[in-house]
Order: C-alpha cells, then sequence, then structure tokens
C-alpha cells in the first residue's frame, strides 16, 4: 500500500527444546523463545524451560491434546502473538512440525508464517552418552502403536534387522504398554542373533539419567519407558569400556 503501513505478520514457531537440559538448546531456539509472547505446549516440557522465561504467557495441556494445542497457536498468532509451540528432542522427529502445520494449512493459515525450529533428538543426544551406536547406518522405530499399526511397527522393525541397520527404538513402553520392548525384542531375535550388542538411555539430560550397555537377549528383560531410548547395534557393533561402538569403516592403523 503506497503510504500506508505494512500489515505485521507474526510467526508461529515450532521449537524441539532437545532432551531437556537448557544448556543443550540450540542458539536459534533460544532466540526464538526470546522473541515469542506465547510459549504452547505439553506441561511436562514446558515446565523444563519455565524457569528460564518465567515471564511469558504459557498455554499448556496434557498428552493427547496435540491437535488442540496447534489449534490454539493459530488462534494466538491471529490475535497478533508471536508463539511458540514447544516438543521434546527436535520437532520434526516424532514431534509437533507436521501436526502444526497441517493444522495450519486446514485453518487457511500461510505456512510461510510458520518455522520450524531444529533440536537434538534422543537418537543423537542418547548416543553421545553411550559413545557412537550411530556412526553408520541407522534406522529410528517408535514402539507407540498409538498412532501406528502393530503390524506395521513388526513389518518396520523385521525389514531393519534384514537391511543390517542399527535400530533406535523410541517410546520402547509405557504404563498402557509394559511389555512392548520385549515384544520389539523378540521379534528382532527372529533375524538377529541374542548376543547383538544393545544399550539404553532415561532421562537424557535430566534428573535421573542413566545409561546401560546389554546383550539383545538381555534388552528383553529391561525396564523401559517414555523417557528411555533403545539401541540395537548392527553386525558390526561392539562393547568396549562399556562404551557403544559402531565402526565407520575407516581402516585404523594399529
Amino acid at each position: 500500500m503506497c503510504g500506508g503501513q505494512k500489515k505485521a505478520v507474526f510467526m508461529i514457531y515450532v521449537i524441539g527444546i532437545g532432551p531437556g537440559d537448557a544448556s543443550m538448546l540450540t542458539e536459534e531456539a533460544r532466540q526464538a523463545l526470546d522473541r515469542c509472547d506465547v510459549i504452547a505446549g505439553y506441561k511436562t516440557y514446558t515446565e523444563l524451560i519455565r524457569d528460564k522465561w518465567p515471564d511469558k504467557e504459557y498455554f499448556e495441556n496434557g498428552m493427547r491434546g496435540e491437535i488442540e494445542r496447534c489449534e490454539k497457536c493459530v488462534q494466538l498468532a491471529r490475535e497478533g502473538k508471536n508463539v511458540a509451540l514447544v516438543c521434546s528432542g527436535d520437532a520434526g522427529v516424532y514431534g509437533m512440525a507436521s501436526p502444526m502445520l497441517e493444522t495450519a494449512d486446514r485453518a487457511g493459515m500461510k505456512l510461510s508464517e510458520i518455522t520450524v525450529i531444529s533440536g537434538v533428538t534422543a537418537a543423537l543426544s542418547g548416543a553421545a552418552l553411550l559413545g557412537a551406536p550411530v556412526n553408520h547406518d541407522f534406522c529410528v522405530i517408535s514402539l507407540s502403536d498409538l498412532l501406528t499399526p502393530r503390524e506395521l511397527i513388526e513389518k518396520r522393525l523385521l525389514l531393519a534387522a534384514d537391511g543390517d541397520y542399527v535400530i533406535v527404538l523410541y517410546n520402547p513402553a509405557s504404563k498402557h504398554r509394559p511389555d512392548h520392548l520385549r515384544w520389539a525384542c523378540e521379534i528382532l531375535m527372529r533375524k538377529l542373533p541374542e548376543d547383538t550388542c544393545c544399550g539404553y538411555v532415561r532421562n537424557v539430560g535430566r534428573p535421573g539419567e542413566t545409561t546401560g550397555v546389554c546383550t539383545l537377549k538381555e534388552l528383553a528383560g529391561t525396564e523401559a519407558d517414555m523417557f528411555t531410548t533403545v539401541f540395537v547395534g548392527n553386525s558390526g557393533t561392539y562393547v568396549k569400556e562399556g562404551r557403544l561402538i559402531t565402526p565407520r569403516g575407516y581402516m585404523i592403523n594399529e
């Protein structure tokens, strides 16, 4: 408009906050959280950052409230606010990036007004604690059957084992799925040796952080929850001094 005032563009930032420790937030994520007026998210995750941004307005809800969260973000943006929708890990890895983009699209919002900001997903932060388990080709599979049929999860596990991938398992167990990790290990042992080197991490970057290495057979009896990430090695993965290592393939002269 000639001589007119440009209409302000308000953004929705979809932010992966990493494993939870503030030191593992990316600088890009910090800057976006500084700019926003409202922080929206699952209460467990907003509580991890509230002390760093105590003066922000918050919209919080519980599990299975993902679409409501996204719709609220659209509403707030249309009211003239910059909004940060936060989730753990990386927003694009089992995170809120696709629900937010799809919700905004249905609401007629321009997708250019959505900015996705990456974070450190558990496959990477957990791997660093264990050593180098994902240093070659790997895949990530969620064991949650809330949105994916068990038959498809089983198919993906078998194909990943056939491909000799390192396999990272997200959501290995929950209160309603206490035996899913055992179930997955039994499927993998149809293809993989029982002594395949494995590892797990719990509560990365949070109180109670623990790690462990074990065999695939031992993994089947390991307790896990939604805050546990599991690593199943490939045919070359080995353990040395408690470190889980998948060789990259370089020839190292001894």
